[in-house]
């Protein structure tokens, strides 16, 4: 169903109850039946009040059924009812109401399953990866979860900010440059005096070359850094490189179609004080203490509770790596995000109690659980039966220009979004590249492509779909894609909520699979005109939502394949 006739049979159903037990108090919900040959939807409502009436529940189904039939424009929406098991109340949707969704997604078209505005606003946080190489196949994941998660608040009504924070601070930037200065001074990985806990790869190499041709780099919402070409000039080194690696992310970035809307340095978290202001709000709170030289905070009686309490600055003076991650979640919070999401591997599961509890040490009016976190694995990638490792640009793991290189974006985007965040996964590249259905990405597309081939096979102009008679679209196979295509707008919903887009990519498969079946068993362009015409008008309306679908998770969707 619609989710306006949902609403619409809830209402219905709710005053069914309180006709039949107007003391009753019941939570009301609709639900799929398991079997399909049960019926369209399902309430356990009577199961739920017989008890404290001390009915059976039976029979008091059966009175809520009667009393649901028996209402003004019950019979637009229910077909038949019946009882079943224990007490389950199992309906039958009115074909009508199930033929109104073709009119419904050509009415909103690229709108279907798009909610109004809601005046909020959510920041969405990922990718955010250190300067200090080509991002990953964990950053491919990272984005492709992020920037779904980002569409489908947006198709929910958010008003939805992507921001990548730099980690452009710290001991890996300090390895980077040296990792560079060592390769300007013509010392390869090899060398003994090259750093042990240098950078190895290939793009070290490119970063050295063009500092000592003093080129100029400039990174998205950055000014532009121009090389000294001075190999013993550290600081000039620092700069380059991380200006360059920002740069190349950028392009990965581009590749994969993904824009932010802020970049936020951690740097700038100590050039303005934030960091040292946020460590005194936090000894002022009282909730620090120092031990062996060190500065402590009670994480332990905190937030969710930690397992133990964290050093914030360490004995030689250094803060340890959550403080600037608590300061930089004030930040939010001051900006107006009431809703913060990160999106982060699942290595950063400690950084979750640790920030919660410094944002709770605080006493800002920050509430507990604040932000939300979406914690991935990592993904394996196989590559002819074999895993693959090594890039030769990266040094040590494969990038995400390679994935998008070996199968394109589509795929890449398609397949770290299709299982949940917290699966371990596997990217099969031979899979990918494959186009036969064992490939959802090419079965998704190719449903669409089939559509737009048909419609064009057929010629005709389809705003006169417009005319189209869907009460024609009788058959078994037809009302399936028609159910299929009326969830859309509730799994759009559930999906953001449940931060799982892979819901989505779930849905869009099935919804191709629905429509694979039933194109195989009815003939579309036959010769009774007005029937072909409403099949027509079903085909458009999952051209439509497919169409949607895909945008969700930003995958194309081809009109030839």
């Amino acid at each position: 169903m619609l989710p306006e006739q949902q609403e619409q049979l809830l209402g219905l159903l709710g005053a069914a109850v309180k006709a039949v037990a107007p003391e009753a108090t019941p939570t009301l919900l609709l639900e799929r039946p398991k079997v399909a040959s049960h019926g369209d939807a399902a309430t356990n409502v009577a199961m739920q009040i017989a008890k404290p009436l001390k009915r059976n529940p039976r029979e008091l189904a059966q009175a809520i059924v009667d009393a649901l039939l028996a209402l003004p424009g019950a019979a637009a929406l229910v077909q038949s009812a019946e009882i079943a098991g224990p007490g389950f109340i199992n309906l039958r949707i009115a074909p009508a109401a199930k033929q109104a969704v073709v009119d419904a997604i050509r009415v909103r078209g690229a709108e279907f399953g798009r909610a109004p505005a809601n005046g909020r606003k959510v920041m969405v946080e990922f990718v955010s990866a250190n300067p200090t190489g080509p991002l990953h196949v964990g950053h491919a994941r990272q984005a492709a979860l992020g920037d779904a998660i980002c569409r489908l608040f947006d198709a929910s009504g958010w008003n939805v900010t992507r921001e990548f924070y730099y980690n452009d601070a710290g001991n890996q930037i300090q390895n980077l440059a040296i990792s560079v200065q060592a390769r300007a001074r013509g010392f390869g990985p090899e060398h003994p005096d090259f750093p042990a806990d240098g950078y190895r790869g290939e793009y070290i190499s490119e970063i050295a070359t063009d500092f000592l041709a003093g080129k100029t780099v400039q990174a998205a919402d950055a000014e532009p850094v121009t090389a000294s070409g001075d190999p013993e000039n550290l600081d000039d080194i620092r700069k380059f490189a991380v200006a360059y690696l920002r740069r190349e992310q950028d392009l990965d970035l581009q590749a994969f179609d993904l824009k932010f809307d802020n970049y936020y340095l951690e740097s700038s978290l100590y050039t303005s004080g934030r960091v040292e202001q946020t460590v005194q709000r936090l000894i002022a709170s009282g909730h620090t203490y120092e031990l062996d030289g060190a500065l402590w905070l009670r994480t332990t009686g905190l937030g969710e509770g930690d397992d133990k309490d964290r050093v914030m600055r360490k004995s030689e003076g250094g803060y340890t790596y959550f403080v600037p991650d608590v300061a930089y979640h004030v930040t939010k919070w001051e900006r107006g995000y009431t809703k913060a999401i990160n999106i982060q591997g699942s290595d950063h599961h400690g950084t979750v109690a640790r920030v919660r509890s410094g944002l709770q040490a605080l006493d800002v009016g920050i509430p507990k659980g604040y932000p939300d976190y979406v914690l991935h694995k990592m993904v394996k990638v196989m590559r002819g039966g074999e895993e693959v490792k090594i890039s030769k640009r990266a040094g040590s793991y494969v990038t995400m220009r390679d994935l998008i290189d070996w199968v394109g974006r589509d795929a890449v985007r398609y397949f770290l979004i299709q299982r949940r965040a917290d699966t371990e996964f596997v990217f099969d590249v031979d899979l990918a590249l494959k186009q036969t259905d064992e490939n959802p990405v090419y079965y998704i597309q190719y449903a669409h492509a089939r559509i737009c081939s048909v419609l064009a096979q057929w010629g005709g102009d389809e705003a006169g779909l417009a005319r189209a008679d869907a009460s024609l679209l009788t058959a078994e196979r037809e009302f399936l894609l028609l159910q299929r295509l009326a969830e859309f707008p509730s799994m759009v919903g559930l999906a953001a909520n449940d931060l799982s887009p892979h819901h989505v990519a779930f849905w869009l498969k099935d919804c191709a699979a629905d429509f694979h079946a039933y194109y195989n068993a009815e003939r579309v362009l036959v010769d009774d005109e007005a029937l072909k015409l409403a099949r027509l008008a079903l085909l458009a309306a999952t051209r439509q939502v497919l169409a949607n679908g895909l945008a969700l998770l930003g995958v194309s969707a081809p009109q030839r394949m």
